[in-house]
């Protein structure tokens, strides 16, 4: 059976290892509606939220739009008294900033910290890993003024825990794909390292075909407000 790469996805298949594409997937930059299934974004756009708000990132800047984004959470939380269940914010994510969405094992095998100019901190030599997942924060910690409890938490992980989804720009993955082959002059085909990639995006990450499409979307049919960072 040959699935999509959003499907592959979305069943939580993630860690698999036997990934189908179709036939025509050697050259896939462009997918098409019969290429994957719009359930995970249409659940998003639709979940009962009166507070909405799409981040249109493409630059990883040290990843201080994720600190932006815990900023939102909590003044919408404590600042405006809005339930966590009635905040809906989605990091759309594409050119450089998409390869966050991958897993540190991705970011060592392609050299992703040398790649988009990424240290890690605690070296200062180019990521290994992806520095910018992981919580650190104490998980019981509630005090919002307290900068080690999840409301000063901007990791991916923690955002994700507060509700925050995070997008992966299909279009983008091919291409920088395609760029990494070259830089590292590898004999993979395209679609190999895109399977890859998507085999160990991080967990709950949903792929869309065209981010500038779909940040669109969430503002036209979902009423989401736009915010970028320069």
């Amino acid at each position: 059976m040959t699935i999509s790469r959003k499907e592959f996805i979305s069943l939580g298949l993630a860690g698999a290892a036997v990934f189908t594409l179709n036939r025509h997937a050697e050259a896939q930059l462009v997918e098409t509606t019969g290429d994957w299934t719009q359930n995970e974004l249409k659940g998003l756009m639709n979940r009962p939220a009166h507070y909405r708000q799409v981040y249109d990132i493409t630059k990883i800047n040290n990843g201080i739009f994720l600190n932006n984004i815990k900023n939102s959470l909590n003044g919408f939380q404590f600042g405006f008294g809005a339930a966590p269940e009635d905040i809906n914010i989605v990091a759309a994510l594409h050119g450089p900033a998409n390869l966050i969405n991958f897993d540190d094992s991705m970011w060592a095998k392609y050299h992703l910290g040398d790649f988009t100019g990424v240290k890690d901190p605690s070296s200062g030599a180019p990521a290994a890993r992806n520095i910018f997942y992981h919580s650190g924060a104490q998980p019981t910690n509630r005090n919002p003024d307290d900068e080690h409890s999840i409301y000063q938490d901007h990791s991916i992980q923690g955002l994700q825990s507060r509700g925050v989804h995070f997008l992966i720009c299909h279009t983008a993955t091919e291409e920088q794909s395609r760029a990494l082959i070259k830089r590292l002059n590898l004999s993979v085909q395209p679609e190999e390292m895109v399977k890859d990639l998507l085999a160990h995006a991080i967990p709950g990450a949903i792929v869309v075909p065209s981010m500038v499409a779909v940040v669109a979307l969430l503002q036209l049919e979902a009423r989401f407000s736009y915010i970028t960072l320069a």
